[in-house]
């Protein structure tokens, strides 16, 4: 595993900071202003990220789970959640918010997490947004399912682009291709199909790109529907196709509005409830959660939520989120959202753990 000095992350990120200079937050992150929603509680959070950085450090997260119970850095787990601290790394944890790993891989922003064969075999690959000065472009890293005692997440390669400051990253699938979507700051979008080759080394090649508009960050994909979704930050969500010959074609399925989604509009998950399929965003700016149902011809806005206090504090300014649907564990039988939390009650930025069923309940979903 490769290490990165902490000096070299810091110097990196003065300047990216110094670089960033036209983004503008409408209520600010950090604020904790917290707008309306039916109000849910967490479950349970994950230890204060910030090695090497400071408090703006916890970013994105990723959920993932296997078939059958696998083994991280000698613990048993039906699978783990991906948190990156953008200004030192990632981290893997446990379904108990527990971290499993950390890996000191400097800038990276947004994480996800795919199935791909590698080797002749199911393996899982992270692909991480990475905004590390000489190593722009996506990292990615490598899990065997299949693996025992030390086994971990480990760095396989990279996807280097011609974007400035990667900012946004998800995985999408088209038939038994594994499509990589990297979103610049600025709203530079490349597309990439992701291999592995005869060596088990990942191969990519890019298959579309074009432009947002300005500011972009969030990104999730949904094959069923052919539904790319990107967040452009002080505008909106939009709905593009997945497969690249769709071209930039667009719809804007829900503007900056308050009480709906106030900017800056940041991370996108999507989270399988058995046939239906639900859009959940952040409106970062009165840190709330809009969601959509989008297994229709169109998608139909459900509601919105906002993590409270109970066993662990609310969320405010949320970054990144993620989901899965399904059992995940006793703690989450039908599902699990993962939060960043940009002021946690004690030490730096964290991640949030919610019960789906809670979300559920709250915003009167069948």
């Amino acid at each position: 595993m490769r290490q990165i000095a902490l000096s070299t992350v810091a110097a990196a990120a003065l300047l990216l900071s110094a670089c960033a200079t036209r983004e503008v937050d409408y209520q600010g992150e950090g604020d904790g202003f917290v707008g309306a929603g039916v109000r849910v509680q967490a479950t349970l959070e994950t230890p204060s990220v910030g090695t090497g950085g400071g408090e703006d450090a916890a970013d994105d997260p990723a959920v993932w789970m296997g078939e059958r119970p696998v083994v991280v850095m000698g613990i048993q787990t039906p699978g783990f959640v991906a948190g990156t601290d953008k200004k030192a790394g990632l981290y893997i944890y446990g379904f108990d918010g527990a971290v499993l790993q950390f890996m000191p891989e400097g800038l990276l922003n947004n994480v996800d997490a795919v199935d791909l064969s590698v080797s002749g075999r199911s393996q899982v690959v992270l692909g991480a947004s990475d905004r590390t000065p000489g190593r722009e472009g996506v990292s990615l890293y490598l899990f065997d399912p299949a693996g025992t005692g030390q086994n971990g997440v480990r760095p396989w390669g990279a996807i280097r682009t011609d974007v400035v400051e990667p900012y946004g990253f998800c995985f999408g699938r088209i038939g038994d291709e594994v499509h990589a979507i990297l979103v610049g700051h600025e709203g530079e979008v490349r597309q990439f199909v992701l291999s592995a080759d005869a060596a088990g080394q990942p191969v990519s090649r890019e298959v579309r790109r074009f432009e947002i508009g300005s500011i972009s960050e969030g990104c999730a994909a949904d094959e069923a529907t052919d539904a790319l979704y990107l967040a452009e930050e002080n505008v909106g969500v939009w709905r593009y196709g997945l497969a690249p010959a769709s071209g930039d074609a667009r719809t804007l399925i829900q503007g900056i509005e308050t009480d709906k989604l106030v900017a800056d509009a940041e991370g996108l998950t999507i989270i399988a409830d058995g046939e239906a399929r639900y859009l959940i965003g952040s409106s970062q700016g009165d840190s709330a959660f809009p969601v959509w149902r989008i297994d229709g011809a169109a998608p139909v806005y459900v509601g919105r939520f906002v993590v409270e206090d109970g066993v662990v504090d609310g969320v405010t300014g949320t970054d990144g989120l993620a989901a899965l649907g399904g059992r995940v564990s006793d703690a989450f039988p039908e599902g699990l959202v993962v939060v960043q939390d940009d002021v946690n009650d004690v030490g730096t930025q964290n991640f949030k753990y919610i019960d789906w069923r809670v979300i559920k309940t709250a915003l009167g979903i069948d």
